[in-house]
């Protein structure tokens, strides 16, 4: 080979790489997490706890994936009507897994509940709102001022109300909180025993296609909405890999649902009592796509915020660092692609 060959394939070799590490550079960080080592014992039972909010966990229950997935372990669903009652649970023993919205772990955190953030889902701001029925003079978040809103204590769209409150122009005590279960809160509402109902989907969807209650504002601008997996400090210390399994098959539901929406509607109806299109509206409002990943930095800074926001006007014991409770897996690393 002569030597203007050898200069040129070498130069074309350095070229390629160049372009190679411009690509790299260019690509923003993300987690990539690599299987660990097989957990030292493969867990005798995964107990799931769900909401008719979780769309992927609802997914993998009624395809029984995780089933077929995890065959030495007995996989155990527990339904729950809301966040803060699921962590209860949790905290307790009682359950291995789960999915909540932003403000629960927040409240669990404070109470020094020992649990872990595990992972996330990206945010769905359009997902909860801020209801008011169709008559209200109740027209802007001013309007707010003195009235009796119904809400889940502790859950996500708490910490929307609190944003809405100051949006309006509002101190949290200008308004009448009455904290309600989201099925206590619709009846309320419909009674009208509550002026405004602080609420996310499905339930949301539910009464938007039920009794056309006007939409004052949604999480829009207010709160990211964002979702979150969290597990016991126990299950996740001894069965690291069994939760990268869970968020892997996550991810998996996740492009079920964009892949497969009328079988996914489906799905979820079945486990959710709604109807074909109230679901549809629902899912609607998620991003798309919707996977489950391990929780990256800026996540960490925008549930820091929903924490000091709480301990700012006292709805929390203690000020909190986010940061303590959010699992390391041993095998995470940050890379670029």
């Amino acid at each position: 080979m002569t030597s203007r060959l050898i200069f040129r394939r070498r130069f074309l070799q350095k070229l390629h790489l160049a372009l190679l590490l411009a690509v790299a550079l260019a690509a923003p960080a993300r987690l990539v997490h690599a299987q660990p080592a097989a957990d030292k014992k493969e867990p005798e039972q995964i107990r799931i706890g769900f909401q008719k909010s979780a769309v992927n966990l609802v997914v993998l229950k009624q395809r029984s994936t995780l089933e077929q997935r995890f065959k030495n372990s007995k996989i155990v669903w527990l339904e729950f009507p809301a966040g803060p009652q699921l962590l209860e649970a949790l905290s307790a023993g009682s359950l291995d897994f789960g999915l909540t919205g932003d403000s629960p772990p927040v409240f669990a955190q404070a109470a020094s509940k020992d649990l872990l953030y595990v992972g996330a889902e990206p945010p769905k701001p359009e997902s909860s709102a801020i209801l008011v029925q169709a008559a209200s003079s109740i027209k802007t978040l001013a309007g707010l001022k003195g009235k009796r809103i119904a809400v889940q204590k502790g859950s996500s769209t708490h910490f929307l109300l609190l944003q809405a409150v100051k949006k309006g122009g509002l101190a949290w005590s200008d308004i009448q909180p009455v904290y309600l279960a989201p099925a206590d809160a619709r009846a309320a509402f419909e009674r009208g025993s509550v002026d405004a109902w602080a609420i996310w989907d499905p339930y949301y969807s539910a009464a938007e296609l039920g009794f056309k209650p006007h939409v004052l504002s949604t999480g829009r601008g207010l709160s990211n909405n964002n979702s979150f997996y969290l597990a016991s400090r126990a299950f996740a210390e001894n069965h690291p890999a069994t939760i990268l399994t869970l968020l892997d098959e996550l991810a998996g539901a996740d492009r079920y649902v964009q892949q497969n929406r009328k079988e996914a509607t489906q799905l979820i109806a079945a486990v959710s009592g709604l109807d074909p299109v109230t679901v549809q509206l629902f899912l609607s409002r998620r991003a798309s796509p919707s996977p489950a990943t391990v929780i990256d930095a800026v996540m960490v800074a925008d549930q820091q915020r929903v924490a000091d926001s709480f301990k700012e006007i006292g709805l929390i014991p203690r000020a909190i660092k986010v940061s303590d409770i959010v699992w390391q897996p041993k095998a995470t690393a940050v890379a670029r692609q």
